[in-house]
């Protein structure tokens, strides 16, 4: 390269541009001097073999490429969605969304020392259970309680506290897999317990659980079989003769809720899901449940029970490992503060609002919906409001579907249908707040169970970008 052919302009000469200094001052001077850096030598290639020449990149070129570098570079990898999967407490979406309550506590609690494990009464140490203990034993009626991280690492900590090195007792039935990660014999196993099975797939009696005692046994316990359910020729045990049989032979009872709801879902024409109060009250010695699925609060392990089994769970080495934060305490405790309100729940709690929104609300929002969709992905689309069913998710009442409505979009012509789909689901994605919805029987359905009117006007304003 000759002194007369035109080079690209220096590093230092860019950083000294204003729009270049502005960007500075927005993303730091290493940031930004090592995006111009790279923009530079990625045409470097294409100068030495002559299909660019130095000067057809203007300065302005390279100083968007290096913005948008240095956009991309900072844009935040955990970002919002429009859920309109069908799917309430869609567990790759991050499940329960917060009620205002608890996100304004977190906020708080981000920005302020707190009283995480201080005892302002007496100005010492404290127990970070203590804060939101005596509400969860209230709401539940047990005697004691203990959080951690989530509801496997409750099982996992309760079986290794009350079971290691002995047996417990399961029905065949109730060896659940959630999310391909949480098994019940690999969580026994990692518990250090002896898993033993007793009756078949599809039916257990309470005679197996008798027969499977032996001086080995540290408990019998109950697992629901929340993402699933086994239909026809069956029969189960209730908790309430399971705890008999364990309390008669001096073993104690553990149940496994999974998604533990606080309240009777049929006050608001939901399908019956076993309450934490109604399985204390049949015995249980200890409970299990999630703090982020029917509870709608964060993710969370929540374990009940009796005050002399939770205080050795505590006291367990594990329980430090498994702990929970000041976040998950502070989003936890206003979360919970609503159920002593039944009256106004359904409002504000935001996951049991989505779970009882009038289906005709979702068809009013659907039909104002539809004439814009279809304007922005022109003739080649069919978009038609569509009467559905959402699911609640994360394995809770599997088998029950909540009646919804939205849209149903499919390509005008047949020809390469899937591929069409397929295409559009991924311009969705790819809007500045990506859309999720569903493809199914040969059409993409936005299922708007979970779009609340708030959010509608940020969905409609980005619609433009589809064109």
């Amino acid at each position: 390269m000759n002194a007369a052919t035109p080079r690209l302009p220096s590093v230092d000469k860019l950083l000294h541009t204003p729009a270049l200094q502005a960007l500075q001052q927005q993303y730091g001077t290493s940031s930004t001097t090592d995006a111009v850096r790279q923009v530079l030598e990625g045409l470097r290639p294409a100068l030495r073999d002559g299909s660019l020449h130095a000067d057809q990149v203007t300065e302005t070129a390279l100083v968007q490429a290096t913005a948008q570098r240095l956009t991309e570079r900072f844009a935040p990898r955990l970002r919002s969605m429009f859920n309109l999967t069908g799917t309430v407490l869609h567990t790759n979406l991050g499940r329960a969304l917060l009620p205002q309550e608890a996100v304004d506590a977190v906020v708080e609690a981000l920005t302020n020392p707190a009283n995480l494990e201080y005892d302002l009464d007496t100005g010492g140490r404290g127990d970070r259970d203590d804060l939101v203990e005596q509400l969860v034993c209230e709401l539940t009626g047990a005697e004691a309680a203990t959080i951690v991280n989530n509801n496997a690492a409750a099982v996992l900590l309760a079986l290794s506290t009350l079971a290691a090195g002995q047996e417990v007792v399961v029905s065949r039935g109730e060896l659940v897999e959630i999310g391909g990660a949480f098994r019940i014999p690999d969580i026994m196993k990692r518990a250090g317990c002896q898993l033993v099975e007793v009756g078949t797939t599809n039916r257990t009696h309470a005679k197996d659980y008798a027969e499977a005692v032996t001086d080995a046994t540290a408990l019998l316990m109950k697992v629901h079989t929340s993402n699933y359910a086994v239909m026809g020729f069956t029969k189960s045990v209730s908790d309430a003769e399971v705890t008999a049989m364990a309390h008669e032979r001096g073993l104690s009872m553990l149940v496994d809720l999974g998604s533990g709801t606080l309240v009777d879902l049929r006050q608001w024409g939901l399908p019956h899901e076993v309450t934490v109060r109604e399985t204390v009250e049949a015995g249980a010695d200890i409970v299990t449940f999630s703090g982020d699925k029917l509870l709608g609060g964060p993710q969370a392990g929540i374990i009940v029970g009796r005050k002399d089994l939770i205080a050795k769970i505590k006291k367990n080495p594990m329980k430090r490992a498994l702990r929970v934060g000041k976040l998950t305490l502070a989003a936890l405790e206003p979360t919970l503060r609503l159920y002593l309100h039944p009256e106004k729940l359904a409002e504000r709690l935001t996951t049991l609002r989505l779970f009882t929104r009038p289906p005709a609300d979702m068809q009013a929002q659907a039909e104002a919906l539809r004439p814009q969709l279809q304007d922005v992905l022109g003739d080649a689309w069919v978009v038609e409001t569509a009467a559905m069913h959402s699911q609640i998710g994360s394995g809770a009442l599997p088998v029950d579907n909540l009646p919804s409505w939205g849209l149903k979009l499919y390509p005008a012509s047949g020809k390469q249908a899937g591929r069409q789909l397929t295409q559009l689901e991924a311009r969705l994605r790819a809007l500045p707040r990506p859309v999720i919805g569903r493809l199914h029987d040969d059409a993409l359905w936005l299922d708007l169970r979970c779009l609340e009117a708030p959010a509608q006007p940020q969905f409609e304003q980005q619609l433009h970008a589809l064109r």
